[in-house]
């Protein structure tokens, strides 16, 4: 969130006049920044940067026989700022040139074909539950710890697929180290035009997008919200600092306002939903 929740945060200082400081809550995969923000008071002085972890911790969280620390009703959804679908990969040597190919190995070898993720319940680890889930197929799951390390793990053989980022996986697809089959996002990839979506494929459930937004805490009043929306569509529509940090990130804007978001974050979490309900419970 960070990547984001800085330039953001400088954009929104030069409207609003005041300075905007970035605070780092890290723990339990993100529950307890969300947490603190889900909890503060309504006045408009305390927003969250929020991944699209935000909806699959609470299921998770609930699956593992917890008491889950925020609710998705606890927090508002003011804008989005970037949305990157992710890409399904695998090594060049990969004897699977397309999506349909790497369906029917996995059926004919149940549980045999390895993917890696981010660790357990990450996005990455939800995003292929939602694949086989569609595809009615069995894949071996092996957790790391982060995105870079099951990165590097697939370029050096370890495991044989992966859920990917766009910006992390293009430089390997373009010298030829890795084969993208299929993306998550409703179109088309820029840099992986030749890539399908699992949409076009008829993998209706399969969508998914590493995005970043704001959210105020439930009750914020709606002159607040208003102020917050506008200094944001602002921002993104005109800051040019702002898009050439998300750009340099490797994650370019994706705006979308509050009542555009609120309708894309209802959607999104109950995919996130259906996906970590068929992980179930992982010790």
């Amino acid at each position: 969130a960070d990547v984001a929740a800085r330039p953001v945060a400088a954009a929104l200082e030069r409207i609003f006049g005041q300075a905007v400081p970035v605070v780092n809550r890290p723990g339990a995969g993100g529950i307890l920044g969300s947490a603190s923000v889900a909890r503060a008071a309504p006045d408009g002085y305390t927003a969250l940067m929020a991944l699209s972890s935000l909806g699959v911790l609470p299921e998770s969280e609930r699956i593992m026989g917890r008491t889950p620390a925020y609710t998705m009703e606890q927090l508002v959804p003011v804008a989005r700022v970037t949305a990157d679908p992710t890409v399904l990969v695998v090594p060049a040597s990969a004897p699977w040139k397309t999506l349909a190919e790497f369906v029917a190995a996995a059926k004919a070898r149940p549980g045999a074909i390895t993917y890696g993720s981010a660790g357990n319940y990450s996005t990455l680890h939800v995003a292929m539950a939602m694949l086989t889930g569609a595809a009615s197929i069995d894949l071996l799951h092996v957790p790391f710890q982060g995105g870079g390390p099951a990165l590097t793990a697939l370029l050096s053989g370890t495991i044989e697929a992966l859920a990917s980022g766009p910006g992390p996986a293009l430089p390997h697809v373009r010298d030829g180290r890795l084969r993208a089959l299929a993306c998550w996002g409703r179109e088309r990839i820029a840099g992986f035009e030749d890539v399908p979506t699992f949409l076009e494929l008829g993998m209706t459930e399969v969508e998914f997008y590493i995005w970043s937004g704001v959210f105020l805490p439930a009750g914020t009043p709606g002159a607040v919200l208003e102020r917050w929306g506008q200094a944001l569509r602002t921002a993104c529509a005109e800051d040019a600092a702002l898009r050439r940090a998300l750009d340099a990130a490797g994650s370019p804007l994706a705006y979308q306002d509050s009542a555009a978001f609120r309708d894309f974050v209802a959607a999104d979490t109950q995919r996130l939903t259906r996906a970590v309900q068929r992980i179930g419970r992982v010790e």
